[in-house]
């Protein structure tokens, strides 16, 4: 079973991509991030003509978050529970046996920000309420854009990524730790312990052809699933195609 995450940066300007990828790369599961649509203009009838099946919630403009699958999504979770926000960021469903959580984390703007702030207190609610979704989930995958390198290899240059800026911090970095305390783990880099690979690379300063990146769309299962993880990794290709989002796919592969 392949289950993948993308930020797509619009899913109006993106779907022929993403219908296009989803030909090729065939995941029974996907996570999309940055869909930039109000619910009544998702394209629903355009993926499930590709054979999935759609849940979403999203707002005009920014943010938007949605999961694709073969199968029915059931037991659909819209944002974060008790957590006043209005901001589209997180949506969960039930995929078969598997409970998927897709984030698309706050970017914090800067260190010390109001952002900042609230980027680090959206967290702290996501830890305190997927503490009880793997309690009623076991096998469970968390998986979104984090805008957290988790470590220096996830970063082009930890001399630029360091502890004071935003994306690398320290703070953002333990935050993202407690949540794997939680009993989730890294597929990728579980899988991957060397390699240096990147999922985003800013439009500026040719950063995709230099790959000045960072690893920050992540694929996180839960205990349950770790031993069946077969292959995870980044998928490059779609960002090499015309007027392509700033992120690349990450997914993992089930036995």
């Amino acid at each position: 079973m392949k289950i993948a995450s993308w930020n797509v940066n619009s899913l109006n300007v993106r779907l022929p991509h993403l219908q296009q990828w989803l030909g090729q790369a065939a995941p029974d599961v996907v996570a999309l991030q940055e869909t930039k649509l109000e619910d009544a203009r998702f394209p629903d009838d355009a993926l499930a003509a590709l054979g999935y099946r759609s849940v979403f919630c999203g707002q005009k403009t920014y943010n938007g978050v949605a999961i694709l699958s073969r199968e029915p999504a059931r037991e659909v979770q819209y944002g974060i529970p008790g957590f006043e926000d209005t901001q589209k960021r997180v949506i969960a469903a039930t995929v078969g046996d598997l409970r998927i959580v897709n984030l698309y984390v706050v970017n914090g703007q800067a260190v010390g920000s109001e952002k900042y702030e609230y980027k680090l207190r959206w967290l702290q609610a996501v830890h305190d309420w997927l503490q009880e979704e793997l309690r009623a989930h076991p096998r469970a995958i968390v998986l979104g854009d984090f805008n957290i390198a988790p470590d220096e290899r996830d970063v082009h240059d930890p001399a630029l990524w360091h502890d004071g800026h935003i994306l690398s911090s320290a703070a953002e970095r333990a935050a993202l730790q407690r949540l794997c305390a939680l009993g989730l783990h890294d597929a990728y880099r579980a899988l991957n312990p060397e390699a240096r690979e990147f999922s985003w690379w800013d439009y500026r300063q040719a950063g995709f052809r230099r790959n000045l990146g960072l690893r920050i769309d992540l694929t996180l299962v839960s205990e349950a699933l770790r031993p069946h993880c077969g292959a995870s990794g980044i998928d490059r290709e779609p960002r090499t195609w015309e007027r392509p989002s700033d992120h690349a796919p990450a997914w993992v592969e089930l036995a």
